[in-house]
């Protein structure tokens, strides 16, 4: 097999850029021909990246790698873009004449992320954040009538950067007590390098900055805002792909050390509390729902740090699952926010009263996300927090989990408060009817079935998250 075949998933992604950067040229370019484009496209990108997963090698002087790992992370991410080119075929939140460049940036952004999961070179790595990063910038301010959000772009940009600079101090840091930047050989010296402070520092701040992806605290400061501020497909593509390439970095970054340092466990538990608490707490007083999912997010990156802090294959393995679990959950809150709000606006949970009359299928789509969110059985969200929680308490970590358990009940509150508003609040006064086609149907009944299948019959994906992590160096 000739090398370059081992780059295909990001050589389509590149087509899939140009393709859009020409439509973005017209002048007059007809939006509902861009979201067939982008439907088709993005749906052979997903069957590309699948067909694709099993092939193994090393590319550009070993600096970039293809394992079970990175192509299990690219079907995510690229299913994670269908999903989201999915529900843009009403995309009133952006100008008609910027809807090619909005295509165009999700596709570069995709292309990033994919690079990113693969790049086992700091350097590499650093060049495929920055460059998913910077797409990102561009699709927040994108918004129609964005007057009001110019503020998140610009605080998505400062934080942003303050992030990357961390990230890249860190990493000179590691380069400089290693002396290498490749993962490979950081991975077999670092260990007995933790006890000096600058290795420790080093990967703490290199993580910062897959941490400001994740929107874990202290990281989080911009998520509320952007979520709130962005288009609605905009806040759904960085609340589900950019998640998962930041929850792979970490899972890489973090197996750097072997466990070999207490002290850095210790940060990360502290780290997973705070923003599990923080996370939950603020997210109860919440009356846009997209800044509850933010605050949710942001506990949520506190549930999977939970596994990746454990630095076992099972607990490897079991953040693998959580990411899979929370892309399926939250995009189908997001769908339901896009049809309820089909001109774009941000959706308050008022707004939902009645909804199980307006669109059952929605209604109960959203209800059995939120379950899965909150982690009620039989959802996948519920197992995906049991996996989780069995390798913290396989470590020995039981008070971790007994606070985990206890945000999650209280994120059962908020939860409810949303399924309240679905299903048993009266709406004060009238609002639009749902426009549910045959295809937002087709994908409730997919998400449904999804969110409890995997549920209750997680062994096959289980298995396949444990071989995805038994590759990693």
């Amino acid at each position: 097999m000739m090398k370059w075949t081992l780059f295909t998933p990001e050589l389509y992604y590149v087509a899939v850029a140009s393709v859009f950067f020409i439509g973005s040229l017209e002048k007059k370019a007809d939006p509902r021909r861009l979201y067939r484009w982008a439907v088709a496209l993005a749906g052979i990108g997903l069957a590309v990246t699948v067909a694709c997963a099993r092939m193994e090698g090393f590319l550009f002087f070993d600096s970039y790698r293809v394992d079970l790992f990175s192509q299990v992370f690219k079907v995510l991410l690229a299913l994670g873009m269908f999903f989201v080119v999915l529900v843009c075929d009403e995309l009133h939140g952006i100008e008609a004449r910027k809807h090619g460049e909005f295509y165009f940036l999700l596709a570069v952004c995709t292309l990033a992320t994919m690079m990113l999961v693969s790049a086992v070179e700091l350097l590499t790595i650093y060049i495929a954040l920055e460059l998913s990063s910077y797409s990102l910038y561009l699709l927040v301010p994108m918004r129609h009538r964005a007057d009001e959000y110019v503020e998140t772009g610009i605080k998505y940009f400062m934080v942003g950067a303050t992030a990357s600079a961390l990230m890249i101090f860190g990493m000179s840091y590691l380069f400089g007590v290693t002396h290498s930047t490749y993962v490979v050989d950081i991975v077999q010296k670092l260990p007995h390098l933790l006890q000096q402070p600058a290795a420790l520092v080093g990967l703490v701040l290199a993580l910062g900055g897959f941490f400001f992806k994740q929107a874990l605290f202290p990281f989080h400061i911009w998520a509320p805002d952007v979520y709130q501020g962005a288009a609605n497909q905009v806040t759904t593509y960085i609340a589900t792909a950019s998640k998962i390439a930041a929850a792979a970095m970490v899972i890489r970054f973090v197996g750097m050390s072997t466990g070999q340092s207490e002290l850095l466990v210790q940060i990360l538990v502290v780290l997973s509390v705070v923003s599990m608490t923080f996370g939950n707490l603020v997210a109860i007083v919440q009356k846009d729902i997209k800044r509850l999912l933010a605050y949710s997010s942001i506990a949520h990156a506190g549930y999977m740090l939970i596994g990746i802090l454990c630095m076992t294959q099972r607990g490897y393995s079991s953040a693998v699952y959580y990411a899979l679990a929370y892309l399926v959950m939250n995009f189908a809150c997001f769908m339901v926010i896009i049809r309820v709000a089909p001109d774009g606006h941000n959706l308050q949970i008022r707004e939902l009263a009645g909804l199980h009359k307006r669109s059952p299928m929605l209604a109960m789509t959203l209800m059995l996300a939120l379950f899965g969110l909150a982690g009620i059985p039989p959802t996948l969200g519920f197992t995906g927090k049991f996996l989780v929680f069995a390798a913290a308490l396989e470590k020995g970590y039981l008070m971790l989990v007994i606070i985990g358990m206890i945000n999650a009940t209280i994120s059962l509150y908020y939860y409810l408060i949303v399924i309240k508003a679905a299903y048993l609040l009266e709406p004060v006064r009238e609002y639009p009817p749902v426009r549910v086609d045959t295809w937002t149907r087709v994908i409730s009944a997919a998400l449904v079935i999804a969110m409890v299948y995997v549920g209750i019959f997680p062994d096959r994906f289980v298995a396949l998250a444990e071989a995805t992590v038994a590759v990693l160096p």
